[in-house]
Parts: C-alpha cells; sequence; structure tokens
C-alpha cells in the first residue's frame, strides 16, 4: 500500500470507529490488568495438598482453591512489606468461632457454595477434616501438631454447624485449623471419583481443584504452566481484582529475570539470592525480602547407619563445614547465619539460633580421631529443584570433608522426587530446608527431631530424653506453664547441637520480584504466593 493510500484508509478507519475503538482498547487494557503473569523456577508435582508426596509448589494451588474455617489477617512489618500475623485469626469460610473450654464450635456462612455450584454444609468439613486425617502421611501428621487425631473429634451438628472436640488442650489447635491441610473438600464430587483403592479420590485431585476458594485450576500442564481463574462466586473474603493467574514454569534465572526486566511478567517468586541482590542495585523492579520463619538450610546425617551413627563424626563434621563460603558462594551474603554462637547448651528460647560450631579445621580433625572411624566414603544428595543453592553448598562440603578424611559422591535429586525420596530414609547426607509453617520452636522439632514422627525426621534420630522435653514443651505452653516451657526448649535446642543430627547452616530469605504496578504480596507461612490480594494497577 502506497503511503497517501494508508493515511487515506487510516482517516477513514479513524472516522469509523471513533466511537468503539476506545472501547476495545478499555477492554484489553482491563483484561491485561485483570490477568498475573507469574514465573518460578518449579512448578507444582501435585494439586492437592493432601496428594502424596505433594511438592511446595503445589501448596500453591490448595491454598488458593480451597477455604480454611479461618485464616490470619495481615500486618505491616517495620520494613514496610507485609505479612500474615501469626497471633491473630479471622474468619473465612466460618462467620463465627467460639471456643470453649474443651470445643471450637464454627457457624459457617450462609451461600458458601463450591466451585460446581454445590452448597457448602457442615457435612463436608467433617468429611474434609475426616480426609486429612485418613490419607496419612505429611497431612495427618500435620493434624497431630493440633491434637486433631480422631474422627469422633469432628462433628457436623447441623448443615451450618461444626464442632472440633478437643483431646487435649494444645495451643497449636487453632493456629493449625488456619494451615493448608484442613481446607474443605466438595464431598459429593469427590465420592463420585472415589474407588475402592482410591476411597479420598487422591486421583481426580492430583489434576483438579474441588473447592469453594477465590480461585480453580482451569488448566494444568505439569512442568510447563498452571492457569487459574477467579471464582465469581467466592464469599470467603473480599473478591480479588485478579481474575486470571498464569503461572509459568521457567527454570533458567537468567530468562526469568530477563523476562521481569522486559516487563513481560509481572513477578518472579523465589528468587535467587544472586539475582535478588544484582536486581536490587538495579531497581528496576520491586524487590521485597523476607525472613523465613522457623526455617533453616542444614546438612542433614542419617544416625541409623555407619558411620554418621557416630557422634564424634557428626560433631567433626560440623566443624568442618565451610560456613562463611557457603553464604557467600550460595546465597552471595543475603542470609542469617547459624553458626558461631556462644556455646551448644543455649541459654535462650530463641528460634533458629546459632549453633556453636564453626569452621575449624583442626578441630574436626582431633574429633575424627577420637571417633576412631577410618576415612569414609558416602554420597551427599540435594533436590535438584533447588540446585541454584544446594549445588554450590553440596560442592563446597564434599571438598572440605575431603580435608578430614570422608570423601563424597554428589547425588543430584530429580526435584519432582525429593520428597518421597526423602521419605525413605535412604540417603546417607543431604543438603536439605525445613520451615515450620507454625511459628514455634516445638512445633519444629515436633517435625525433625521427634522418634513419634516420621515425615521430616530425615536423619531417623530417636531420643527419649529429646521427646520428653518436646512433649514437655508443649504441655507447659498448653496450660501456661511458661518456666516450664523455657527449660524444656532449652533443652531440646541444646541436646539437638550437642548430639548435632542435623547441622544447621543459615536461615534464608524469602525473595520475590515483582513490576512497579503490583502491590498487595505478602509473606506467608507456607512461603507460596496468596493470590487474592494482589492487585495489579
Amino acid at each position: 500500500m502506497k503511503r497517501r493510500e494508508f493515511l487515506k484508509s487510516a482517516t477513514a478507519l479513524a472516522a469509523g470507529t471513533a466511537i468503539s475503538a476506545p472501547a476495545v482498547f478499555s477492554a484489553e487494557a482491563q483484561s491485561r490488568k485483570e490477568t498475573l503473569l507469574l514465573v518460578s523456577e518449579g512448578g507444582p508435582n501435585n494439586l492437592d495438598i493432601h496428594g502424596v508426596g505433594t511438592n511446595r509448589p503445589g501448596y500453591e494451588a490448595s491454598w488458593n482453591c480451597y477455604d480454611r474455617l479461618v485464616t490470619h489477617p495481615t500486618k505491616t512489618l517495620a520494613d514496610g512489606t507485609l505479612s500474615y500475623d501469626k497471633d491473630k485469626f479471622i474468619p473465612e469460610l466460618a462467620e463465627d468461632m467460639k471456643i470453649g473450654d474443651m470445643s471450637v464450635t464454627f457457624k459457617l456462612k450462609k451461600g458458601a457454595k463450591f466451585q460446581d455450584g454445590t452448597p457448602v454444609t457442615a457435612k463436608d468439613v467433617k468429611w474434609s477434616f475426616d480426609r486429612a486425617i485418613g490419607v496419612g502421611g505429611f497431612p495427618r501428621v500435620q493434624m497431630k501438631a493440633g491434637s486433631l487425631e480422631k474422627p469422633e473429634q469432628f462433628v457436623a451438628v447441623d448443615d451450618n454447624t461444626f464442632r472440633v472436640d478437643f483431646l487435649k488442650k494444645n495451643r497449636l489447635t487453632i493456629p493449625d485449623l488456619a494451615t493448608i491441610v484442613p481446607g474443605i473438600y466438595n464431598m459429593a464430587l469427590l465420592k463420585s471419583k472415589a474407588t475402592d483403592k482410591d476411597p479420598w479420590a487422591l486421583e481426580y485431585t492430583k489434576s483438579n481443584t474441588a473447592g469453594s476458594g477465590a480461585y480453580k485450576v482451569t488448566s494444568w500442564k505439569p512442568g510447563v504452566e498452571v492457569v487459574y481463574e477467579r471464582n465469581d462466586a467466592w464469599i470467603g473474603g473480599k473478591l480479588p481484582q485478579l481474575k486470571k493467574v498464569i503461572w509459568r514454569t521457567i527454570p533458567s534465572g537468567g530468562n526469568r529475570r530477563a523476562l521481569m526486566e522486559r516487563g513481560d511478567a509481572d513477578m518472579s517468586f523465589d528468587l535467587p539470592a544472586k539475582d535478588f541482590t544484582e536486581m536490587k542495585k538495579e531497581n528496576k523492579l520491586k524487590l521485597i525480602s523476607n525472613t523465613i520463619g522457623n526455617g533453616m538450610y542444614s546438612l542433614e546425617l542419617n544416625v541409623v547407619k555407619p558411620p554418621f551413627n557416630n557422634e564424634k563424626v557428626r560433631q567433626a563434621i560440623a566443624y568442618a563445614i565451610p560456613y562463611e563460603k557457603i553464604i557467600e558462594a550460595a546465597m552471595f551474603g543475603h542470609a542469617k547465619p547459624l553458626f558461631g554462637g556462644a556455646s551448644n547448651t543455649v541459654t535462650s528460647t530463641d528460634w533458629p539460633q546459632p549453633t556453636g560450631y564453626k569452621y575449624d579445621l583442626e578441630k574436626a580433625k582431633a574429633l575424627m580421631k577420637e571417633s576412631g572411624v577410618g576415612p569414609i566414603e558416602s554420597v551427599i544428595s540435594f533436590d535438584l529443584g533447588d540446585a541454584i543453592s544446594s549445588e554450590p553448598m553440596a560442592v563446597l562440603i564434599q571438598e572440605s570433608l575431603g580435608k578430614i578424611g570422608i570423601k563424597l559422591a554428589i547425588n543430584k535429586v530429580p526435584g519432582a522426587n525429593w520428597r518421597s525420596q526423602m521419605a525413605k530414609k535412604e540417603m546417607p547426607m543431604m543438603v536439605n530446608f525445613f520451615s515450620g509453617w507454625l511459628d514455634y520452636p516445638e512445633y519444629f522439632f515436633f517435625w525433625c527431631y521427634s522418634g513419634q514422627n516420621a515425615i521430616f525426621n530425615t536423619p531417623s534420630y530417636v531420643n527419649k530424653e529429646m521427646d520428653a522435653f518436646i512433649d514437655g514443651a508443649y504441655a507447659a505452653a498448653a496450660i501456661g506453664e511458661k518456666e516450664k516451657y523455657a527449660t524444656d526448649v532449652k533443652g531440646f535446642i541444646s541436646k539437638a547441637y550437642n548430639d548435632v543430627p542435623r547441622i544447621p547452616i543459615f536461615q534464608p530469605y524469602l525473595n520475590v520480584a515483582t513490576q512497579k504496578n503490583i502491590s498487595g504480596y505478602q509473606y506467608w507461612f507456607h512461603r507460596q504466593v496468596d493470590y487474592r490480594k494482589l492487585v495489579k494497577a
């Protein structure tokens, strides 16, 4: 087309669409405003937290697509960032919560519906709680942390009233109800999908959502993309601004960074420390960093098999870890050290707090000699889905332990298999990260050190004195015995640091980058993104 013809046709088009063109542009702009493109290194392996081996990205679907009876309000931290308030609770699916001496009763919000239009009743809540403890594994133990253990505790009083009876007083019971596990599932739908071999319809919920939450998954391509659409009938809170969330798995950190810097993506979640520190200097994006509460990276040793059943060997390793090099190489200095404290016998209930270990090769060699154990050959494993942090840690530990006679091979476990491999308790040595949802020291130790709990006690550490400290702290907290509680907490931390089945290294930060027109992001205990309060200007 010649320039004169183009100008003539363009003028005619403008004249003929003077009214409709702005409307089209406005609709497109509105669509972009209501859609979020989120990128991260890894994606979910299951859309249901009750599923076997569901990974942390999988928690995100459960959080956004299922309601809980109660949740936490938002608070503003000293640095201006937003976080959940762990000490307060507000209704979500419930409209009212009455706590009695040995029970708590909830009135459900009227008009709540599952995403297929089925009304939510107390029978659905009862069935969902039964499911949480019935599927076994992680969900069952999470419920047990709040003493939610038996089906007879969960009572559908009538269609609109649900009661939880307490087995015993436990200060973690109400906080446990606000975690992801006791979500409310569509009983009728899932019963129709159940089989004799799969009575809880776990196969269906692995790739389909069946909740009453603010979002529903409309498309999932494992390892590629999850697409969420808003549930416009949601009454669990204020209707979110975002109508659609597209979550793409982009394994390459460089590609994720490029997408953000070009403005093609709205949010990059769980940023590597290297990218975070560099992007913060450039100041092109909004950068948010929160200390991960109740969490740590550690080196975990299988204490039931030689040579790591030898306490002197474990202590030698604790003195041979190049802690400062690890923080610099893996985290670019962006982490809180958990080493170099005054002693391994602690004097405060702070958690997490530094161990008394520090890099001291001569002390490590002396302890190896005391152990009577000769040259060691073993394997150190890490989660390939967290390679950007865990691989340099494993390499530095491999190099340093070689200096005290421990020769290590490195085992890179695919991220989708990490949880299942961890559960087998066969890896002799592993770099691992754990963060406790409920931000109390006894909760961390319940998961990671209790002989009664086989899920995240990856070292297979069993000690009666340790169990007595943990149980004592739970009991003391429930009835407000502060002095006894402090004694037990200091007791189990000191016991852990002296016996050292896992060696704390550092407490990391959760790093997020957003475009400057995104607001409403807040840190949550589960360390995943809550879409419900995000706003895109």
